[in-house]
């Protein structure tokens, strides 16, 4: 990668669902102190799943600035709520229906609509909530994202080509496993965030890793993820990072 990202290994997937929360935590209370708010955006997988849990749950539940959170998502399978591939169905269960956040600052992406006015529906509510921003594109505080074992993150698969050109901020695409209708997040927003944090667990993840870091050419959607002016950062435990050598990167042994 041509950038150097912040790399955290912890020991297992536990601890890297507490490091995952206490960067969230620090995040937030950080933001909200400047900003008065604090803008995240999460995604699906089994791997933020613990971390979610771990939110709703002391001493997060308490310390958290609940009602100054507003919680959007990197992508969506359009599919009902209480489906198990719901993002969103899944976060409401771990979490949300558990932690006192306003329900009108929880804006998950409409995922029974038709894919592309639900993407048209999504960029007219981050541009409402975004609209004293400055510049061409939303700047969200703090997103979490996955890697598949294709080198995918969000909903932005390799070969897809559509999700390279556009301007847009949201799309509709019908990729990956279960090959539905999505939506998602563009590169143009995820690049503009303040800080992004990759998720990843298990030794599955250790080969893309491994072609992430030491592979530019390899041309994945996960690598072309370079934050403009924010912080990327890898949090990882040790199955994952298993097949990455120390001398590629400085590792940080501190949250955010």
């Amino acid at each position: 990668m041509s950038d150097k990202p912040e790399v955290i290994i912890e020991t297992d997937d536990i601890q890297l669902a507490k490091r995952g929360a206490e960067i969230f935590c620090r995040q937030a209370l950080d933001r909200v102190k400047k900003s008065g708010q604090f803008s995240v955006a999460v995604s699906g997988g089994s791997t933020p799943r613990a971390m979610h849990r771990m939110l709703s749950q002391r001493p997060y539940l308490d310390t958290i600035p609940w009602q100054q959170i507003n919680v959007f998502w990197v992508d969506e399978r359009m599919v009902p709520v209480d489906h198990p591939a719901s993002n969103f169905g899944a976060a409401r269960s771990d979490w949300l229906e558990k932690v006192p956040i306003p329900a009108g600052q929880i804006h998950p992406m409409p995922g029974q609509v038709q894919p592309e006015k639900g993407a048209s529906q999504y960029q007219k509510e981050l541009a409402f909530f975004f609209k004293d921003q400055k510049g061409d594109y939303p700047v969200f505080d703090l997103i979490f994202l996955g890697i598949g074992t294709d080198g995918h993150t969000a909903s932005l698969f390799p070969d897809a080509q559509a999700s390279l050109t556009t301007e847009k901020w949201v799309i509709s695409v019908k990729v990956g496993n279960p090959d539905v209708h999505r939506i998602t997040l563009t590169y143009p927003v995820l690049n503009h965030v303040r800080c992004i944090c990759f998720m990843v667990s298990g030794n599955k993840k250790a080969p893309i890793l491994k072609t992430v870091f030491e592979n530019p050419k390899a041309n994945l959607p996960a690598q072309k993820i370079k934050p403009l002016r924010g912080k990327l950062l890898w949090l990882l435990d040790e199955a994952a990072a298993s097949l990455l050598p120390e001398k590629l990167f400085p590792v940080a042994d501190h949250a955010l």
